[in-house]
Protein backbone atom coordinates (compact mmCIF):
# COMPACT_ATOMS: atom_id res chain seq x y z
CA UNK A 1 0.00 0.00 0.00
CA UNK A 2 1.37 3.38 -0.97
CA UNK A 3 0.76 6.21 1.45
CA UNK A 4 1.16 9.89 0.70
CA UNK A 5 4.52 11.39 1.76
CA UNK A 6 2.50 13.66 4.00
CA UNK A 7 1.80 10.72 6.33
CA UNK A 8 5.51 10.43 7.15
CA UNK A 9 5.77 14.19 7.67
CA UNK A 10 2.69 14.22 9.89
CA UNK A 11 3.97 11.39 12.09
CA UNK A 12 7.41 12.98 12.47
CA UNK A 13 5.86 16.34 13.35
CA UNK A 14 3.51 14.79 15.89
CA UNK A 15 6.46 12.95 17.45
CA UNK A 16 8.46 16.20 17.61
CA UNK A 17 5.51 17.95 19.24
CA UNK A 18 5.28 15.14 21.79
CA UNK A 19 8.77 16.20 22.90
CA UNK A 20 7.79 19.81 23.61
CA UNK A 21 7.54 20.84 27.27
CA UNK A 22 4.08 21.17 28.80
CA UNK A 23 1.84 23.31 26.64
CA UNK A 24 4.69 24.78 24.57
CA UNK A 25 4.22 25.02 20.82
CA UNK A 26 6.55 24.58 17.89
CA UNK A 27 6.20 26.81 14.84
CA UNK A 28 5.35 25.19 11.52
CA UNK A 29 8.33 26.92 9.91
CA UNK A 30 10.74 25.26 12.36
CA UNK A 31 9.15 21.85 11.77
CA UNK A 32 9.44 22.34 8.00
CA UNK A 33 13.11 23.29 8.33
CA UNK A 34 13.86 20.38 10.67
CA UNK A 35 12.47 17.82 8.23
CA UNK A 36 13.54 19.54 4.99
CA UNK A 37 9.99 20.16 3.81
CA UNK A 38 8.31 23.02 2.04
CA UNK A 39 6.49 25.14 4.64
CA UNK A 40 3.35 25.37 2.49
CA UNK A 41 3.34 21.59 1.94
CA UNK A 42 3.75 20.88 5.65
CA UNK A 43 1.16 23.46 6.66
CA UNK A 44 -1.49 21.60 4.68
CA UNK A 45 -0.81 18.46 6.72
CA UNK A 46 -0.59 20.28 10.05
CA UNK A 47 -3.98 21.83 9.31
CA UNK A 48 -5.41 18.38 8.56
CA UNK A 49 -4.05 17.11 11.90
CA UNK A 50 -5.61 20.11 13.63
CA UNK A 51 -8.97 19.55 11.95
CA UNK A 52 -8.85 15.93 13.15
CA UNK A 53 -8.24 17.01 16.76
CA UNK A 54 -4.71 15.60 16.88
CA UNK A 55 -2.96 18.97 16.96
CA UNK A 56 -3.98 22.31 18.33
CA UNK A 57 -3.01 25.49 16.51
CA UNK A 58 -2.15 28.46 18.71
CA UNK A 59 -2.42 31.74 16.77
CA UNK A 60 -0.19 34.76 17.04
CA UNK A 61 3.47 35.62 16.56
CA UNK A 62 4.48 33.40 19.49
CA UNK A 63 2.04 30.64 18.52
CA UNK A 64 2.55 27.38 16.75
CA UNK A 65 1.33 23.81 17.08
CA UNK A 66 1.07 21.41 19.99
CA UNK A 67 -0.60 18.08 20.59
CA UNK A 68 -4.31 18.45 21.29
CA UNK A 69 -4.35 15.33 23.46
CA UNK A 70 -1.78 13.15 25.20
CA UNK A 71 0.55 11.17 22.92
CA UNK A 72 -0.72 7.90 24.41
CA UNK A 73 -4.17 8.76 23.03
CA UNK A 74 -2.94 9.32 19.47
CA UNK A 75 -2.48 6.34 17.17
CA UNK A 76 -0.89 5.98 13.78
CA UNK A 77 -4.38 5.23 12.49
CA UNK A 78 -5.55 8.65 13.70
CA UNK A 79 -2.72 10.35 11.82
CA UNK A 80 -3.08 8.30 8.63
CA UNK A 81 -6.83 8.97 8.46
CA UNK A 82 -6.29 12.68 9.12
CA UNK A 83 -3.87 12.92 6.17
CA UNK A 84 -5.23 10.31 3.75
CA UNK A 85 -8.92 10.37 4.60
CA UNK A 86 -11.14 7.53 5.82
CA UNK A 87 -11.66 5.78 2.48
CA UNK A 88 -10.15 2.32 2.06
CA UNK A 89 -7.02 2.08 -0.07
CA UNK A 90 -8.65 -0.41 -2.44
CA UNK A 91 -11.83 0.51 -4.24
CA UNK A 92 -13.47 -2.24 -6.27
CA UNK A 93 -14.68 -0.95 -9.63
CA UNK A 94 -16.39 -4.24 -10.52
CA UNK A 95 -14.32 -4.66 -13.67
CA UNK A 96 -15.30 -8.33 -13.67
CA UNK A 97 -18.67 -7.17 -15.06
CA UNK A 98 -17.11 -5.33 -18.01
CA UNK A 99 -15.72 -6.56 -21.26
CA UNK A 100 -16.97 -7.43 -24.71
CA UNK A 101 -19.86 -9.64 -23.60
CA UNK A 102 -21.10 -8.30 -20.24
CA UNK A 103 -23.50 -10.47 -18.28
CA UNK A 104 -26.48 -9.22 -16.29
CA UNK A 105 -26.07 -8.42 -12.61
CA UNK A 106 -27.88 -11.67 -11.75
CA UNK A 107 -24.77 -13.58 -12.95
CA UNK A 108 -22.86 -12.11 -9.99
CA UNK A 109 -24.89 -13.05 -6.88
CA UNK A 110 -21.81 -13.04 -4.62
CA UNK A 111 -19.63 -10.04 -3.81
CA UNK A 112 -16.35 -9.84 -5.68
CA UNK A 113 -13.88 -12.19 -3.98
CA UNK A 114 -10.96 -9.91 -4.75
CA UNK A 115 -12.73 -6.97 -3.13
CA UNK A 116 -13.55 -9.08 -0.06
CA UNK A 117 -9.91 -10.21 0.29
CA UNK A 118 -8.60 -6.67 -0.11
CA UNK A 119 -11.04 -5.32 2.46
CA UNK A 120 -9.96 -8.03 4.94
CA UNK A 121 -6.34 -7.04 4.42
CA UNK A 122 -7.22 -3.37 4.84
CA UNK A 123 -9.06 -4.13 8.09
CA UNK A 124 -5.98 -5.96 9.44
CA UNK A 125 -3.73 -3.06 8.40
CA UNK A 126 -5.99 -0.52 10.08
CA UNK A 127 -6.20 -2.64 13.23
CA UNK A 128 -2.39 -2.72 13.39
CA UNK A 129 -2.23 1.08 12.99
CA UNK A 130 -4.75 1.47 15.83
CA UNK A 131 -2.40 -0.45 18.14
CA UNK A 132 0.57 1.82 17.41
CA UNK A 133 0.51 4.77 19.82
CA UNK A 134 2.51 7.92 19.24
CA UNK A 135 3.82 7.71 22.81
CA UNK A 136 5.25 4.22 22.17
CA UNK A 137 7.01 5.41 19.02
CA UNK A 138 8.55 8.34 20.90
CA UNK A 139 9.60 6.10 23.82
CA UNK A 140 11.18 3.57 21.45
CA UNK A 141 13.03 6.39 19.69
CA UNK A 142 14.46 7.78 22.94
CA UNK A 143 15.62 4.33 24.08
CA UNK A 144 16.74 2.82 20.78
CA UNK A 145 18.04 5.58 18.53
CA UNK A 146 21.63 6.68 18.22
CA UNK A 147 22.27 9.16 21.06
CA UNK A 148 23.34 11.80 18.54
CA UNK A 149 19.94 11.60 16.84
CA UNK A 150 18.12 11.85 20.18
CA UNK A 151 20.27 14.83 21.18
CA UNK A 152 19.53 16.51 17.85
CA UNK A 153 15.77 16.05 18.38
CA UNK A 154 15.94 17.32 21.96
CA UNK A 155 18.02 20.33 20.93
CA UNK A 156 15.52 21.12 18.19
CA UNK A 157 12.62 21.07 20.67
CA UNK A 158 14.51 23.14 23.25
CA UNK A 159 15.61 25.71 20.67
CA UNK A 160 12.25 26.15 18.95
CA UNK A 161 9.52 25.59 21.53
CA UNK A 162 7.45 28.55 22.58
CA UNK A 163 6.01 28.49 26.11
CA UNK A 164 2.23 28.98 26.22
CA UNK A 165 -0.53 29.31 28.74
CA UNK A 166 -2.21 25.96 29.48
CA UNK A 167 -4.84 24.98 26.93
CA UNK A 168 -8.50 24.61 27.79
CA UNK A 169 -8.29 20.83 27.84
CA UNK A 170 -5.83 20.87 30.75
CA UNK A 171 -3.62 18.24 29.18
CA UNK A 172 -0.28 19.65 30.33
CA UNK A 173 0.65 17.02 32.89
CA UNK A 174 -1.22 14.25 31.06
CA UNK A 175 1.08 14.50 28.02
CA UNK A 176 3.97 12.62 29.57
Amino acid sequence: MKLNEGVEAAIHCAAALAGADGDATLPASALATQFGLSPSYLLKHLQALSAAGILESVPGPAGGYRLARPADRITLFDIVVAVEGPQPGFRCMEIRRRGPAPLPASAYPKPCGINAAMLRAEAAYRAALRREKLSDIVDEFVVGADPRVVERACAFAARNQRPQKPSNNQRGKERR
